[in-house]
């Protein structure tokens, strides 16, 4: 098993946002997590990686069978962990050439690595600006998914890459994550899933109020929600509790 979450509990100033969750992700399964806004996706997500905000109260966390519940966040990434964030920060200062020059982890690979930033359509314009200054919202996450992929982690953990992206980067991103999902393991969280659309996870979650309410089969599960929306959800948790 690549990634075992056990019994979950995590809190941010004070308030309980994670109350027991449990999770597998075999080695190269994709699975997609979804959630109404406010459910605790996003704090499960920095959870896995470590962000020191978020307090772990109970439970563990296990990657590649080794514990890593009390690890930093850079010891995490190094052990091949690589996580595409919602709204990355601006980086003043530093180019997106540098920054993907840098966090690259096999220079061997440098011809994939620019194949990759040609299949997402990054010009040697945007490499020379710094991180995130002034890009639309498209080549934020354009960018953001260039360098978590020249990473090339074993386990790649992405948070709402559909959101806040118009068709045409949707389709540029959607197809990129399709190849590079062919030999690794993910996670998607995702609202509205729109990137279902190029890509075929192995298993599905619903997250509800810092839960794991139901796990499924991709299809089925989204489209209950297109069909109900979570309401369909609430309602199989409270059966579940029944």
């Amino acid at each position: 098993m690549l990634l075992r979450v056990e019994n979950l509990h995590v809190e941010v100033g004070g308030k309980l946002l994670l109350k027991g969750v449990d999770m597998e992700i075999g080695e190269g399964e994709t699975h997609v997590l979804f959630g109404p806004n406010g459910s605790g996706k996003s704090s499960l997500v920095m959870a896995l990686i470590g962000h020191p905000g978020y307090r772990l109260i109970d439970g563990r966390i296990f990657f590649k069978g080794v514990d890593i519940t009390e690890k930093p966040i850079d010891e995490r990434i190094r052990m091949g962990m690589g996580v595409v964030f919602q709204n990355p920060p601006r980086l003043y200062g530093v180019k997106l050439r540098e920054l993907i020059n840098r966090v690259a982890r096999d220079r061997t690979r440098e011809d994939g690595v620019l194949m990759m930033l040609d299949r997402l359509n990054i010009s040697e314009e945007l490499l020379e600006r710094y991180v995130n200054v002034g890009f639309s919202g498209g080549e934020v996450k354009r960018c953001e998914i260039a360098q978590v992929l020249a990473m090339n982690p074993d386990l790649l953990i992405l948070d709402e890459p559909d959101s806040g992206v118009d068709v045409e980067n949707l389709e540029l991103i959607g197809k990129e994550l399709a190849k590079i999902l062919e030999d690794r393991s993910a996670l998607v969280i995702t609202h509205h899933g729109y990137i279902l659309r190029y890509l075929k996870p192995s298993k599905a979650h619903v997250m509800l109020q810092g839960r794991i309410v139901c796990d499924g089969d991709p299809d089925h599960i989204l489209n209950q929600i297109m069909r109900e929306g979570y309401r369909w959800c609430e309602r199989c948790r409270l059966m579940r509790k029944s």
